[in-house]
């Protein structure tokens, strides 16, 4: 390949992985190629994607950028699989990948890279099952929200309970019932 030829792959390389922090690095050697089609149909759309990348020519692309770290894991044929949305995280490529190798025995973890930290081809199950972005906050936002609701409940409390009496006396007083004083 020519050196003009590698230099346009690079920059294409660094194009497509603009603005991507993370992602899932697979081999897809031995998948069939149907069975390729259709994970990377099924992964677009979850806002999925896939990229086979050449080693050397993704390496000098990654250099200096967000996707560094994961020059160490790139060896062999190498598929990168990356979330192009903010709906989708790399928590939830490697649950999508987790069930897709349930499928395609084939398919091998080289490893992850999310918010810096990078996970080894064993890590890529646990990685899959962390909270993704919206389901951690809404956890944070639970926690936050737990103390408040338990205060409002104490301070509630009472004046439901009041309010039950004088609702039970007022029925009472309606049906024409005595009231006891209680002892």
């Amino acid at each position: 390949m020519s050196k003009p030829i590698k230099n346009l792959i690079v920059e294409t390389y660094k194009n497509r992985f603009e603005g991507i922090s993370g992602g899932v690095l697979v081999d897809v050697r031995g998948v069939k190629s149907n069975d390729t089609n259709t994970l990377r149909a099924d992964l677009a759309k979850k806002q999925i994607k896939i990229t086979i990348v050449k080693n050397s020519l993704a390496k000098k692309a990654f250099e200096g950028g967000e996707l560094a770290a994961m020059n160490d894991l790139i060896d062999g044929p190498s598929a990168m699989v990356y979330p192009v949305s903010e709906e989708a995280s790399v928590v939830s490529v490697a649950r999508e990948l987790i069930d897709a190798a349930k499928k395609l025995k084939e398919l091998e973890f080289r490893g992850a890279l999310m918010e810096g930290i990078v996970f080894g081809p064993k890590e890529i199950e646990a990685l899959s099952k962390y909270p993704t972005k919206d389901e951690a906050q809404a956890q944070v936002v639970q926690i936050l929200l737990s103390p408040a609701q338990n205060l409002i409940g104490a301070a509630t409390g009472p004046g439901k309970m009041i309010a039950s009496i004088l609702k039970t006396v007022q029925e009472k007083l309606e049906k024409g019932e005595e009231i006891k004083k209680a002892s």
